[in-house]
């Protein structure tokens, strides 16, 4: 961006994303790319962000489709733009939104992708027995606690890798999470999950924070609380997680395993709500597309339910009539 014009605003608002706001530093990394993208669209056109009028993003939009950005990219980068402009009306620099009366690119809602219950089962049964090996090292120990952790909380990569062994309250089976905008949230865990953080902290983690204080012992160290360490004895990067997961299930990834917690929730039975709590959508319209993932339960809720959905029971023989009061009964139960 050549123009100075536009760069001490993008400083100020940085610095109220990150302060005020809260935003995480790869979140304001992610605004800020997306901002310099529309000012030097504006300079192009001899402008600044201030002066932007609505044929200015109208326009910006259309270069965008030219240039096949998909409207799902478009999208995001207009609703980076309406954050910008809202806040520079706040702050009495402008008089004026010019993404008022823009009309949002129109996208597909893409439904999460998630793995096959026996597939994680598979998954993490495979991590568990090398971490239960009498000779297991603590990085077997520790990986099979991540993706535990991963899969029974639905965390994100980034809420992982920012945990803290004070953050954790086994006794009473939930971990305290930080997520977007530094929004603190309760997540339960399972008895599967809990033994495997109680056998990492016990016998892995000591190690791990050991040869870290060999190493370096010298130097004052800021993450000694850190939750899942390194050979090094440094806090795990969001890409190390990433490829641990491959190398567990080439299939999957961290957030897959987080759509695949929410999916087999919803498949049996959970409440959307509950749901939207454990993974800490601050809307519920996010957590509803996990409906369009359990047909199967819908549909055998709409067979049990539906006055036309189900047979009569005089076709029924008592063999298949018993059958459906056995399957009415479980429904009621998950329901």
């Amino acid at each position: 961006m050549e123009s100075t014009g536009n760069l001490p605003l993008l400083k100020d608002y940085q610095a109220y994303l990150r302060v005020e706001k809260g935003l995480r530093p790869l979140t304001c990394e992610a605004y800020d790319s997306d901002l310099k993208t529309f000012a030097e669209f504006i300079e192009g056109r001899h402008g600044v962000l201030v002066t932007a009028a609505q044929q200015d993003v109208s326009a910006f939009l259309e270069h965008l489709r030219s240039h096949g950005i998909d409207s799902r990219s478009a999208a995001r980068k207009l609703s980076c733009l309406r954050g910008l402009y809202k806040w520079l009306l706040l702050d009495r620099r402008i008089h004026h939104d010019p993404t008022v009366n823009i009309e949002s690119p129109k996208a597909w809602k893409v439904l999460p992708k998630s793995l096959a219950e026996p597939e994680v089962v598979e998954m993490l049964e495979r991590a568990g027995m090398a971490a239960s090996h009498p000779q297991a090292q603590a990085t077997a120990l520790r990986d099979s606690a991540i993706l535990e952790l991963l899969y029974a909380g639905g965390l994100r990569v980034s809420e992982v890798t920012a945990l803290s062994t004070g953050d954790l309250a086994l006794d009473s089976g939930r971990v305290q999470v930080r997520g977007k905008g530094d929004k603190e949230r309760i997540v339960p865990l399972g008895r599967t999950a809990l033994a495997a953080l109680e056998q990492y902290l016990a016998m892995g983690r000591p190690h791990l924070a050991r040869i870290s204080s060999a190493r370096k012992s010298a130097r004052p160290r800021q993450d000694t609380a850190c939750l899942f360490l390194s050979l090094r004895g440094m806090p795990l990067t969001r890409q190390w997680v990433w490829h641990l997961v491959k190398m567990a299930n080439n299939a999957a990834s961290p957030h897959r395993l987080r759509h695949s917690c929410a999916t087999h929730m919803v498949e049996h039975g959970a409440d959307l709500r509950s749901v939207q709590l454990i993974l800490g959508h601050a809307d519920i319209s996010t957590t509803q597309v996990y409906t369009h993932l359990a047909l199967g339960r819908l549909k055998a809720v709409h067979r049990m339910h539906h006055p036309r959905g189900t047979r009569r029971s005089k076709d029924l023989n008592p063999a298949s009539e018993a059958k459906a009061d056995a399957d009415r009964d479980s429904i009621k139960e998950i329901a």
